[in-house]
């Protein structure tokens, strides 16, 4: 079963937004910097290496290495971080939220596209050297995005309180979920090794934000993956005039706003506040507004003079945390980034931030849509291939492919379109005589002819519905194929977890699908396990 002809343009399952942007539509040109092809880096790496600082490589490496402290680490990680000193260094990134255990698939293909696009990167521009990196989004507080995941069809859910940021959010209270997870995996050596891991993730480290570095670490940190906590004052010194400015100026706002206008034809991602920061403490992560000359953090009784707020900016950085409009500038202020590597929606909110980035003077980076992938077991590839599917077929809405189906699979042609054209000859002759009469007859002529399509489509329905019930044996085996590759009709990628596929494939599932994948080439790959 060939899978080339799965763009992610004709999968069905992206935005025309997205699709636009892959077709490198004209309207979206200034929208971004440079479009994700490997000629383009070269550029890309010139600029950055004229905007990016020692002095910020010294302030990276040096927190990196203290995150890593008690990290088990690879010979190629440490390598990695060290050679961020350099100038002719530089990070490809994609960021993701703390989901539970990784939460849905995709987390594995964000950073495995990231991971992919450097060795590439390494093959074109030998002279100089790239870094995954993994920004690990700890200072987001929606806690209710990633407090479960979904194995086999059932939600594994974490019931607890968080207010803060999420990765301060204590791991206490995990032992219990363990153990009803725990009793879904079995007893066979890959689910001791789903075992151990989630243990050892979750259940050995105090907060959210260790036990996913832990495992993320445990999944790629032999291919050199670089995880970065970017809570932390240190780093965050290094972005206290942008965050003044935001403050003090509201930039981002009119900015962001002004581009939100050129994408009205298509759904815009985000909307931008006043301003785009949080305060934060330990449970705490709420928004500051400005109010009658004070700034004010809302929903809680903490508020600052200009003065103030401007002081602590410079004593405690640590305590303003970007929103969803002002973290990828932090991103590209602290890291030597040459690419952003995400989601479609994380890609259509990017698109609202160039001219912001233009106005803060630091570079844009390169924007590249993470792979997709669809897993799929031998067995289920030979029931494909026995119930004469093509992957085409499969990823079409279930209405669709079982009309379609339907049809092909009759011993009789079932669309009346023959008896539609004849039907519309017939009324353009009595159209003919009627314009000869009175004109009274020219309505009746429409009445009969809407009646008789009506009547036409209405038997057409019928006997598609009655051989969708005599052909009911093979159109429910095409049903329950494409149910248990498209989960809840929608993509793979979004709603299982990784440990459902590692049960079967153990430790060969991660290089089996970072050997496949190619992430400049915008096809969503079918991989078979």
């Amino acid at each position: 079963m060939p899978t080339d002809c799965i763009t992610y343009q004709n999968s069905g399952y992206f935005s025309s937004l997205m699709n636009d942007y892959l077709d490198q539509k004209s309207n979206l040109n200034s929208l971004y910097h440079r479009f994700p092809k490997l000629e383009n880096f070269e550029d890309q790496i010139l600029e950055k290496q004229q905007n990016f600082n020692d002095v910020s490589r010294k302030t990276l490496v040096s927190v990196l290495q203290k995150q890593y402290a008690n990290v088990e680490t690879s010979v190629l990680t440490k390598h990695n971080i060290e050679a961020l000193l350099l100038k002719n260094t530089f990070t490809v990134t994609t960021g993701h939220q703390l989901n539970l255990f990784s939460g849905p698939l995709y987390f594995l293909y964000k950073i495995i596209s990231t991971i992919n696009l450097t060795t590439e990167l390494k093959a074109k521009y030998p002279a100089n050297s790239f870094v995954p990196i993994y920004w690990m989004a700890t200072e987001d507080h929606d806690f209710e995005e990633i407090n479960y995941f979904n194995f086999k069809g059932k939600k594994f859910r974490w019931n607890t309180e968080s207010t803060g940021p999420v990765g301060r959010l204590s791991t206490k209270g995990l032992e219990d979920f363990f153990e009803v997870y725990a009793l879904e995996l079995g007893s066979s050596t890959n689910a001791q090794a789903v075992k151990k891991m989630f243990a050892d993730a979750y259940l050995n480290h105090d907060n959210l934000a260790d036990a996913t570095r832990y495992l993320a670490n445990a999944l790629f940190g032999t291919y050199g993956l670089v995880i970065i906590d970017a809570d932390n004052s240190d780093l965050k010194h290094a972005f206290i005039p942008y965050v003044k400015e935001e403050l003090l100026h509201q930039t981002s706002h009119k900015l962001v706003l002004e581009t939100a206008e050129k994408l009205k034809e298509y759904t815009v991602q985000v909307n931008p506040r006043e301003i785009n920061l949080f305060y934060i403490d330990d449970n705490l992560r709420e928004r500051i507004i400005f109010e009658n000359d004070k700034f004010k953090v809302n929903h809680a009784n903490i508020e600052f003079s200009e003065t103030e707020i401007l002081k602590l900016l410079e004593n405690h950085p640590e305590k303003f945390s970007p929103n969803v409009i002002m973290r990828p500038l932090y991103q590209e202020v602290i890291l030597p980034n040459l690419c952003y590597i995400g989601g479609g929606g994380e890609i259509a909110y990017w698109l609202e931030l160039k001219s912001f980035f233009d106005a803060a003077n630091v570079t844009f980076p390169i924007l590249l849509l993470r792979n997709s992938v669809l897993l799929a077991t031998e067995k289920q590839v030979k029931k494909a291939d026995k119930l004469d599917l093509t992957w085409s077929d499969l990823f079409s809405k279930q209405d669709s492919l079982i009309n379609k189906k339907t049809k092909v699979l009759s011993e009789f042609t079932i669309d009346l379109n023959n008896l539609k054209m004849q039907l519309k000859e017939q009324f353009e002759n009595l159209y003919k005589i009627a314009s000869q009469t009175d004109e009274s007859f020219i309505g009746a002529v429409k009445a009969q002819e809407a009646k008789q399509n009506k009547g036409l489509e209405n038997l057409e329905k019928r006997l598609l519905r009655a051989q969708k019930r005599k052909l009911s044996d093979i159109l429910n085996r095409i049903c329950e194929l494409q149910n248990e590759l498209f989960p809840n009709q929608s993509l793979q990628e979004r709603q299982a977890n990784f440990s459902e596929f590692y049960l079967e494939n153990g430790e060969s599932l991660i290089p089996m699908i970072i050997n496949q994948l190619k992430p400049l080439e915008n096809k969503f790959d079918v991989i078979t396990l």
